[in-house]
C-alpha cells in the first residue's frame, strides 16, 4: 500500500502527531455502547493463552469494563493449538466480535472470501488507533486493505547486543563493513579478550535456525549494509535475498569464518538458547539475533559469572548510517468477524472499545498493571514495578493480546541507563527500518510450498558455509530452488505486488 493510499484512511498529521485535529476527527472515539441507554455494550473475544488463563471478570476486567462501559466474555485458545483452532472457528463461522488471528495462510482466505470487516476506511474516527506509524497496518493488510487491529509491536527493535569492555580492550568498533565484521570476529576469538590465557571466546555463535524467523543473522547483517529485508523489488521485479550481492557476501564471510575456526563448528546442530548461554557464561561477545531492550537482561545475568562485565546495545549500520531488518510489527491481530458483528454500527462500536484501550488510562492498566498493587509512581513522571510475578501471572495474557504500544499514552518505567537505551532504540529507530515488500503479497506457491522452498535454501546456505558445498554447488542449489516452484514464486509475488499498485 502505497503512503498515497494510506493518507486517504487516515490522516498523516494524525500519524504524525497522535491527533485528529484538521482530520475532521474527534477528541475522544464515541461511547462505547453507542446509544444512550445504561446497558453495557457486550464484547465477546477469542485470544491466545500467554501462560496460565485469567480468572473470568478478574480485577482487570471489572476495570476494563467500568471504563469502556462495556461486558465481557474471553475464550482463550492455548498456544499450542492456536492456529488449528482458529481454522475450524472460521471454517464453521463461529466466531466472537472480535477475533485473534495471526497473518498466516487460512485467516487470508477467509478475509478474501468475505467473512471479515474492513476497516480502513474507518480509522480515522479513532484518535488513538489512527495515530500509529502506518507501516504496522500495511504489515498486515490483504490486497492493500486493512481488516484488522495490530497487536502492535515494534518494528525497528532489532540490534547488536555486545561486550562493550572486550571492544574497548582491544580497540574495536562495533562493525559498519564486511572487513569489519571479519576483523572483529578474528580479534575476539584469537586475542584472549577475558585474559584467561585460552582461545575460547567467539565473536558469535550461529544455531541451527539462525536464518529462520523474524530475527535471521545473516540477513540483518546483510540489511545493515544495505541489502534487502528477505526480498527486494526493483521497477516491479522482485529478487530473493539469497540472489543479492550483500547477502552473498556474508554468506562467504561466514563460510570464511567457518573455514578459520572463528564461529562454532557445531552451528548446524546447536539450540539457540544454548548460545544464550554462552553469551551468559561469558564466552561471547555479540547476540545477533536479539533486539535492543535484551541488553539489560542479559547484563543482569552476565554480572552474576563477571562482575566486571560491561554490554551495549546498537544498532545494525552500514557505511551510511543505521539500517535494521524491519520486523511484522505484529503479535497478530485482532479481526471482525460478518458472523457475529452484524453492521457498521456495531462495528463502529467493537472499534471504539478498541481506541479506548488505548486511552492513558487503559494503557497503564494494560502496561503497568493496577496501581499499589503492580507497580507504583515514584516522581518525575516515571514508575516502578513493584511486583513483576503477579504482573506476569494476572495482566500479561491480556496486555499481549490487547491494543497498546510502549511509550504511548503510558508513564515510563524507572529502569538502568541501559535499559532506558533499549527502550528508547526500540522507540525510535523504527524509521531504519527496512520493510520485506513480500510480506502481505498472495501467492498460491507461497501457501502451497513456501516453508518446503524455504528449507531447501536454509539448508544449501549451510552447507555453504561449511564447505561442503562450493560455488558451483551453491547455484546447483539456486537452480533446484528455481525449478522446484521458486521462479514461479517470484512470477506470482510480481503479479501480486503490481496488482496491489494499482489499487
Amino acid at each position: 500500500m502505497s503512503s498515497k493510499k494510506w493518507a486517504a484512511i487516515v490522516c498523516t498529521g494524525a500519524l504524525a502527531a497522535g491527533a485528529l485535529a484538521g482530520c475532521g476527527g474527534k477528541d475522544s472515539a464515541p461511547a462505547a455502547d453507542g446509544k444512550g441507554d445504561n446497558a453495557p455494550f457486550p464484547v465477546s473475544m477469542a485470544l491466545l493463552q500467554v501462560g496460565d488463563i485469567p480468572n473470568k471478570g478478574s480485577e482487570f476486567e471489572q476495570a476494563v469494563e467500568k471504563y469502556t462501559h462495556t461486558k465481557l466474555d474471553i475464550q482463550w485458545i492455548p498456544q499450542a493449538a492456536f492456529d488449528e483452532k482458529v481454522n475450524v472457528m472460521i471454517a464453521s463461522n463461529e466466531m466472537p466480535k472480535i477475533m485473534k488471528v495471526n497473518y498466516v495462510p487460512a485467516t487470508i482466505s477467509a478475509i478474501q472470501g468475505g467473512q471479515f470487516w474492513e476497516i480502513g476506511p474507518l480509522l480515522k474516527d479513532y484518535k488513538n488507533l489512527s495515530a500509529q506509524d502506518a507501516q504496522y497496518y500495511e504489515n498486515i493488510s490483504v490486497d492493500g486493505k486493512i481488516y484488522g487491529i495490530p497487536n502492535f509491536r515494534d518494528i525497528g527493535r532489532a540490534a547488536i547486543v555486545y561486550r562493550k569492555d572486550w571492544f574497548d580492550a582491544l580497540g574495536l568498533k562495533v562493525p559498519a563493513s564486511l572487513e569489519d565484521w571479519y576483523n572483529v570476529m578474528k580479534a575476539i576469538a584469537t586475542k584472549d579478550p577475558d585474559k584467561n590465557g585460552k582461545d575460547d571466546t567467539y565473536g558469535t555463535v550461529l544455531f541451527k535456525k539462525y536464518n529462520e524467523g523474524t530475527q535471521p543473522v545473516l540477513t540483518r547483517i546483510a540489511v545493515g549494509l544495505g541489502g534487502v529485508n528477505r526480498w527486494g523489488v526493483d521497477n516491479g521485479k522482485f529478487t530473493p535475498e539469497f540472489l543479492t550481492p550483500e547477502y552473498v557476501d556474508v554468506m562467504k564471510l561466514f563460510r570464511k569464518l567457518f573455514a578459520e575456526k572463528l564461529i562454532n563448528a557445531d552451528f548446524a546442530a546447536f539450540d539457540q538458547s544454548e548460545a544464550d548461554k554462552m553469551m551468559d557464561a561469558g564466552r561471547v561477545a555479540m547476540k545477533l539475533n536479539g533486539v535492543a531492550n535484551n541488553g539489560k537482561s542479559f547484563q543482569d545475568r552476565l554480572v552474576k559469572i563477571d562482575p566486571k562485565g560491561v554490554l551495549d546495545v546498537e544498532p545494525f549500520a552500514g557505511p551510511k548510517g543505521p539500517r535494521l531488518a524491519g520486523e511484522p510489527g505484529n503479535f497478530g491481530f485482532l479481526a471482525f468477524p460478518k458472523s457475529a458483528v452484524k453492521t457498521e454500527a456495531e462495528l463502529k462500536k467493537v472499534l471504539s472499545f478498541l481506541d479506548q484501550l488505548m486511552d492513558t488510562p487503559m494503557s497503564m492498566l494494560q502496561l503497568r498493571g493496577i496501581e499499589n498493587k503492580h507497580y507504583k509512581h515514584i516522581g518525575g513522571g516515571k514508575t516502578e514495578m513493584t511486583d513483576l510475578t503477579a504482573f506476569q501471572r494476572e495482566i500479561k495474557p491480556y496486555r499481549d493480546n490487547m491494543v497498546n504500544v510502549e511509550g504511548y499514552n503510558v508513564a515510563p518505567l524507572k529502569d538502568t541507563p541501559l535499559g532506558d537505551k533499549g527502550t528508547e532504540m526500540t522507540r525510535d529507530n523504527g524509521k531504519y527500518a527496512v520493510p520485506n515488500p513480500a510480506l502481505t503479497l498472495t501467492s498460491a506457491m507461497n501457501t502451497e510450498r513456501g516453508k518446503d522452498l524455504d528449507q531447501m535454501i536454509w539448508d544449501a546456505q549451510t552447507k555453504y558455509i561449511m564447505g561442503q558445498i562450493d560455488d558451483a554447488g551453491w547455484q546447483a542449489e539456486v537452480d533446484k530452488w528455481r525449478k522446484a516452484g521458486g521462479d514461479k514464486l517470484i512470477e506470482e509475488y510480481e503479479e501480486a505486488y503490481a496488482l496491489q499498485s494499482r489499487k
